[in-house]
């Protein structure tokens, strides 16, 4: 159990009363349903920036989905996949392997975007410095491509790819923790 014979969680009730809360949350089958969940809630919610307030993805942002859509794979497979033991464990543990490589993509955008480090190649938009304005409307009409320095969307100043590194840290965290709880 949690907290078993620990004072850092006796020292306040709420954490007390919510520890059965945690312990159901790190057990299978509820680890691999909050992680499904999760990450299809983040790709929903990337779909409907992209399709429905027509907010254009960068390259990288469409990098930085691949890790929530493997980690939805990995637990709908956790999830189906009984009894569940040692091979839950490890698609839990690698759905934290797989968050921390979705990290590393959001501290990488983050760089870009923050001008801190070059970009991958094609993340760089058009350069238009030696077209005529009749080559350059041409050229905005058939391009989609969105530079990757550019953050195209933010909400209180940060950006997708900067809130991107704490949810997959603390996800990276809980799919650890449900991993070794789930041994």
């Amino acid at each position: 159990m949690i907290g078993k014979g620990s004072n850092l969680f006796a020292m306040h009730p709420l954490i007390k009363k919510s520890l059965p809360l945690i312990e159901k949350s790190l057990s299978m089958p509820m680890a691999a349903r909050l992680l499904l969940l999760v990450n299809v809630g983040a790709l929903l919610s990337a779909f409907v920036l992209q399709f429905g307030f027509d907010v254009k993805p960068c390259y990288l942002c469409l990098w930085a989905r691949i890790p929530y859509a493997s980690v939805a794979a990995l637990s709908f497979l956790a999830l189906v996949w009984k009894p569940y033991g040692r091979h839950t464990s490890a698609l839990l543990g690698l759905c934290a392997v797989v968050y921390l490589a979705g990290m590393g993509i959001a501290i990488f955008q983050t760089g870009v975007e923050q001008h801190w480090w070059q970009s991958v190649s094609g993340c760089e938009g058009q350069d238009f410095k030696n077209l005529s304005p009749e080559e350059i409307r041409q050229a905005l009409l058939r391009t989609e491509d969105v530079p990757c320095d550019i953050v195209s969307w933010s909400i209180f100043g940060f950006s997708l790819a900067n809130m991107n590194i704490p949810l997959s840290f603390v996800l990276a965290f809980f799919a650890a923790m449900a991993a070794k709880r789930n041994k």
